[in-house]
């Protein structure tokens, strides 16, 4: 019995690491080619994806970016791993959600 709960935990913790790098590795890509394309001045504020994003070869994020007083939502079709392929491609889905802030001294 305490073997098996030591695996589960030691199994959660490196399930744990994979998630929180795996979002490293997308957040430093979209960066990547934003920079890529000269859209330097947008900021890559958060990365959401669903818990077993890391497990796949092929899944979908949405992605957080922000300019100013404008903040918008994109979603974002990720092929490949980027922990475990060589090449990692980013597909833009389409925009979810664009808000801006006005006024506000920015």
């Amino acid at each position: 019995m305490g073997r098996l709960f030591t695996l589960i935990v030691v199994a959660g913790l490196v399930y744990g690491g994979l998630y929180f790098v795996y979002g490293v590795k997308v957040k430093q890509g979209v960066a990547e080619q934003l920079d890529a394309y000269g859209l330097e001045r947008l900021e890559v504020t958060a990365i959401d994806y669903e818990p077993l994003a890391p497990l796949r070869n092929e899944s979908g994020v949405t992605a957080t970016l922000v300019y100013r007083g404008a903040e918008a939502q994109l979603d974002i079709r990720v092929i490949g791993h980027p922990l475990f392929s060589e090449e990692m491609r980013l597909e833009l889905q389409g925009l979810q959600a664009l808000r801006l802030t006005l006024g506000a001294g920015q």
